[in-house]
């Protein structure tokens, strides 16, 4: 697959500063050849294990060390250092489907033997038949039919053990490994290194912001409250026991595409200084970001492994990578190709 070799760190700089617009370029190309040099012993120890020592990484690097440089031109203050990243693709796999639709599948198995309807109606009676790929074929209101059918009509408290349960003990079909298993050992370390350095890690993903809360907090060190998602309606009801919060059928609010600047803005209320997405549908987040002053950081998570992971972009019905790319290619933006950029790709791999 072709992609960028230009540097794939993204600079804006305040009007007021135009000197340094000129030079900007210049000075961070010669200090990454600086640091293209030998590794020592004490360069080794440095953050970012899991990835090789590439353009990607010591863009990274670089750009951490140049936000934390306090008077330095590209000083980033300790509120304004946001970073967003979108999950399916990003920080865990999304093939063969995606994971909360697997959940989803689970969960209409389990509560058949209650639904005695189902058996006559689509897409549950070609799924119940065992034909999942049968069932996915009907489209997306077979799909949100499923989800809202198994999402919906219980507590939110419920919903959240649902989940638990099922990341406990579901296990993904290729690899055998629990589906929380399936996390990507460089993002963590990224999202580990941020906050190290002062950064607060938000989770703006297109899947169920309550299917994500019950799990990310152990995986990625994200808190619940720092995960921006789809979501459903929910309604208020005093019960003999006390109050609850009950699920309904029906879609509030779709964190894809151009809704998820939408859901910045409106949840965090900072744009933020480094996005990382891996698809079409984070195209619009990583604009906007671009779109700030002073230093930005924006990631492409480009899924170039066929051996260890899965080979895809441009042809894939899932995590489709086309517009994002060739943006990203034109822009500038940080192409992390898989398969050259990282040492592993899960925690449970052996380093190569």
């Amino acid at each position: 697959m072709h992609r960028s070799s230009e540097l794939s760190l993204s600079v804006s700089i305040d009007e007021g500063s135009a000197r340094w617009r000129a030079g900007a370029w210049r000075i961070v190309l010669a200090l990454l050849m600086v640091a293209a040099g030998p590794l020592t012993a004490h360069a080794a120890e440095k953050p970012l294990p899991a990835w090789n020592d590439g353009v990607a990484r010591r863009a990274i690097v670089q750009f951490v060390e140049s936000a934390t440089r306090a008077g330095g031109p590209g000083f980033v203050p300790s509120a304004e250092r946001i970073a967003t990243f979108d999950n399916d693709g990003t920080l865990w796999s999304e093939q063969p489907m995606y994971f909360q639709l697997a959940f989803a599948i689970a969960r209409v198995q389990a509560l058949a033997p209650a639904h005695p309807e189902w058996k006559t109606l689509e897409p549950f009676k070609t799924l119940l038949a065992g034909d999942v790929k049968g069932a996915l074929a009907q489209g997306q209101p077979a799909v949100l039919k499923m989800v809202m059918a198994t999402h919906a009509g219980m507590t939110t408290q419920e919903f959240a053990q649902a989940v638990q349960a099922w990341a406990s003990t579901a296990k993904h079909p290729r690899t055998g490994r629990l589906y929380t298993e399936m996390v990507y050992q460089p993002m963590i370390e990224l999202l580990a290194y941020l906050r190290a350095n002062g950064f607060k890690t938000y989770i703006v993903s297109g899947g169920g912001v309550e299917f994500m809360r019950p799990w990310v907090e152990k995986a990625y060190g994200i808190p619940p409250e720092q995960v921006i998602g789809s979501r459903g309606g929910s309604k208020f009801e005093l019960r003999a026991d006390g109050p609850v919060l009950v699920k309904e059928a029906k879609v509030e609010f779709i964190d894809d595409g151009p809704g998820k600047p939408v859901a910045i803005e409106q949840l965090i209320g900072r744009r933020p200084v480094v996005a990382f997405g891996n698809s079409d549908g984070d195209q619009q987040m990583l604009e906007w970001t671009a779109a700030g002053s002073g230093l930005r950081l924006l990631g492409i998570v480009h899924h170039t492994d066929g051996e260890r992971e899965w080979a895809y972009d441009r042809a894939s019905p899932i995590g489709k990578l086309d517009q994002a790319l060739q943006e990203a290619e034109a822009k500038g933006w940080m192409v992390v190709d898989m398969k050259k950029d990282w040492k592993r790709i899960y925690p449970f791999q052996k380093l190569e």
